[in-house]
């Protein structure tokens, strides 16, 4: 069920009633039941079912690790369930790959895999195995009641895209009794409409000249593509950004706080940074249960260990992302990028002493643009429809104007590439008075009429100017 889709505006308000009404003690139990009608809303029972079962295996090795004093049996469930999880991971993520290939190798036309989805899979598979892996190192003790480890699993507004929830930040807020607090609602409300507007204002329009572009890649050469691929780094933000906007919206309406997933990504000053400030959960993940472990094991080989690590924990950010020769290559590049900086950080460091230009503002922007575009360049192989378009793409980047770019901009008429620069201008315009100000509390102590005053004007704004496509949110594939 997306959270822009009609259905969701009718159960978001109807889950929050029934949750309100029901005394502390079975409030759990509304939330795991709607969380689970949310998921089955998607029309593929059989995700129900690996949902149960990762929650189940998961579950159960957890009680296992903890009870036994043994080091080689804790392992040995620690292992157990983690390699269910990622087998069950691989089966569904990975079976149109491995189907595609048997039916060009042995002939075959099979299309099970046509009527297979994996949505919200991955995030909750990678949830088990944190789960797993805390408490195998005593960071956390298992959980004993099944219906809140479940709940922990499935609670729908971080089911879908995430954020990766750690076990002890979530559990303790889904076990708590439940009070009204007036500015949670509100400021969930505020949240949930400003993450909307971010998807189908900005995100969905941006969409429209991207594909364009993207989807017919032998009709545009030269500026076309870098202009469609800056525009892309804005879409797959908005559109990621917007979406958990709304979880974290939706969450806090039941006095529940998520884990915040971005913090101005394009801001930062080098790769390393902006994997500090984008998809934030994720990245503390594979930090945390890939990265640092084969640093520790390979750190006999100092620096090469350490750019090996980042080079493998990349590689499978990529695969985890999708089996495409496209998210391969894009993995390869952060950890190239990042790998290369483990090198070259000491020589960077002269440079920018003896040049004076360390700690300057110009170093900074400098450091920005370069980062920013190094990002792009990559996103080309994520956005990608085949390997072989995003060769296509780099090597006609440079060749020229290409008037057939404005036909692209135009694919939704004149009026929409208005809206959208409207709406790109509004929203950068928050962000920097969020960033250079205390815009928020500022706002809140406005008087009543005013505030509503903006409700109603971006709600009039959403209705207005909402494009009308069916789009799903990109992260869905994931």
């Amino acid at each position: 069920m997306p959270f822009n889709s009609l259905v969701y505006f009718l159960f978001l308000p109807a889950t929050y009633l029934l949750f309100f009404v029901t005394v502390d003690r079975w409030r759990w139990l509304v939330l795991l039941g709607t969380s689970y009608g949310f998921y089955a809303a998607l029309k593929a029972p059989y995700l129900l079912a690996v949902l149960l079962t990762v929650t189940g295996i998961s579950y159960v090795c957890g009680l296992r690790i903890a009870a036994s004093q043994d080091e080689t049996i804790r392992k040995r469930w620690l292992w157990a369930g983690t390699f269910a999880c990622v087998a069950v991971l691989a089966v569904l993520k990975y079976f149109p790959f491995i189907e595609s290939y048997a039916n060009s190798i042995f002939g075959l036309n099979a299309t099970l895999s046509r009527t297979l989805i994996s949505i919200g899979v991955s995030y909750y598979a990678f949830q088990a195995i944190s789960y797993l892996a805390d408490i195998y190192l005593e960071i956390e003790e298992p959980e004993q009641h099944f219906g809140h480890y479940a709940l922990f699993m499935a609670f729908f507004p971080k089911l879908l895209q995430g954020p990766l929830e750690r076990a002890g930040d979530l559990l303790p807020q889904l076990k708590r009794p439940y009070r009204f607090d007036y500015d949670a609602m509100r400021s969930g409300m505020f949240l949930f409409t400003w993450g909307l507007f971010k998807k189908v204002v900005v995100a969905d329009r941006l969409s429209l000249i991207v594909d364009t572009v993207y989807n017919d890649v032998h009709s545009f050469t030269g500026f076309s593509f870098i202009f469609a691929t800056y525009l892309y780094a804005m879409q797959i933000y908005f559109d990621f950004s917007g979406y958990t906007d709304m979880a974290l919206g939706t969450a806090r309406m039941f006095n529940i706080n998520l884990s915040q997933n971005f913090n101005s990504p394009y801001m930062a000053n080098s790769v390393a940074d902006f994997w500090r400030r984008w998809h934030i959960s994720f990245s503390r993940w594979i930090l945390d249960y890939i990265f640092k472990p084969l640093q520790m094991r390979w750190r006999d080989w100092k620096t090469w260990g350490t750019a090996s690590a980042l080079m493998v924990t990349f590689f499978i950010s990529g695969i985890w992302h999708g089996a495409s020769w496209g998210f391969v290559v894009w993995g390869l590049l952060h950890g190239a990028y990042l790998a290369t900086s483990v090198f070259y950080k000491p020589l960077q460091k002269k440079i920018h002493k003896k040049t004076g230009l360390e700690k300057t503002a110009v170093l900074k922007i400098w450091q920005t643009i370069a980062t920013f575009n190094l990002v792009c360049f990559a996103w080309i192989f994520f956005r990608a429809n085949s390997l072989s378009d995003a060769l296509y793409i780099i090597r006609h980047l440079f060749s020229g104007f290409d008037s057939n770019i404005t036909s692209a901009l135009l694919t939704s008429g004149k009026i929409s590439l208005l809206i959208l620069l409207c709406s790109l201008g509004i929203v950068n315009l928050s962000y920097i008075f969020i960033r250079f100000s205390d815009v928020k509390t500022k706002f809140y102590d406005k008087p009543l009429w005013f505030r509503w005053s903006i409700y109603y004007g971006l709600v009039v704004l959403l209705l207005v100017c909402n494009i009308d496509i069916d789009s799903m949110f990109v992260y869905f594939k994931f």
